[in-house]
């Protein structure tokens, strides 16, 4: 997910958002640990994809409390 997409959501969709890459990273990350799964930098981009996230997220509650 790109910064320009995520910054157009509501502070309620990212954290939504936030909630199901947790998810799906974990999912993620138990099928690897059981099976190599077929494309491991999926974890990474998934990682990646949260970091920008709630950086966007902290940002935009920030700018609201000021």
């Amino acid at each position: 997910m790109k910064a320009s997409e995520i910054k157009g959501l509501t502070i309620a969709e990212i954290e939504e958002k936030v909630a199901s890459a947790r998810a799906e990273l974990q999912k993620l990350e138990l099928a690897h640990v059981v099976t190599p799964i077929e494309n491991p930098m999926k974890i990474r981009q998934t990682r990646r994809d949260i970091a920008r996230m709630l950086t966007i997220l902290s940002a935009k509650k920030n700018s609201e409390n000021k």
